[in-house]
């Protein structure tokens, strides 16, 4: 078992790992329990009622929280000539096209999501192994193949995330972070549990929200009554 220091071990005092809180109280004494020097990020996990080995009961998706997740994205743009163009008007931090290839090519990786337009994806693909590794290559499913470039960059400005199910059949994401206050934190959580309700498989059986846990970055977890968004 990990070892947990003494500042960690006080603040799990605050929250009884048996109970199940509703979400507000859960996001309160999250806050409460982050102690850190930093401002935490507060991150989900959510376990879904699904086999994450049949492709047919695959969750994954894209949702723009209220609040943002309080962190700006550096986002680089795939695009040529006007697109290029509308990239840089939307806000883009990098824009380019061979050129920015040839700079990942080398060992750049100073951005944290990629947008490009679909008349680059035959050029982009070829990056697949140096992007996908990093969860970067640009998806349709994210809105991240898209000749509506503006949108695309103004959206993950304004605090889109993506969520994927995992090999264990759990969504993590953040929520924000602890210095947000706790309206703006239920309001993130709950868009992300809408858009996992909305995402939910056909073939999916029973149980859909089978639990829910809200933790800070190096603060104990809370878990929250999942009931209270089914």
């Amino acid at each position: 078992m990990a070892k947990h220091g003494k500042k960690y071990l006080e603040s799990a005092k605050l929250i009884d790992s048996t109970a199940v809180y509703e979400p507000a109280e859960a996001v309160e004494l999250v806050k409460k329990a982050a102690t850190a020097k930093f401002d935490e990020t507060v991150e989900v996990a959510v376990r879904l009622g699904v086999d994450p080995r049949k492709q047919d009961q695959a969750v994954r998706g894209v949702v723009v929280l209220p609040h943002g997740t309080g962190k700006t994205k550096r986002v680089l743009v795939f695009a040529k000539g006007d697109k290029a163009k509308e990239a840089e008007a939307a806000g883009a931090d990098f824009v380019g096209d061979q050129d920015m290839i040839n700079k990942i090519q080398q060992g750049w990786f100073d951005f944290d999501v990629c947008v490009a337009t679909p008349d680059m994806m035959s050029e982009v693909g070829k990056l697949g192994r140096l992007l996908g590794g990093k969860g970067l290559m640009p998806n349709p499913k994210a809105g991240t193949v898209t000749f509506d470039v503006t949108k695309a960059v103004q959206e993950i400005k304004a605090g889109k995330i993506e969520y994927r199910l995992d090999k264990a059949g759990q969504i993590h994401a953040p929520i924000g972070k602890v210095s947000f206050d706790a309206a703006q934190l239920n309001d993130n959580l709950k868009a992300l549990i809408d858009a996992l309700n909305r995402a939910k498989p056909a073939a999916a059986k029973g149980v859909y929200l089978k639990g829910i846990a809200i933790s800070s970055t190096m603060g104990p977890s809370a878990h929250v009554n999942a009931a209270a968004y089914r």
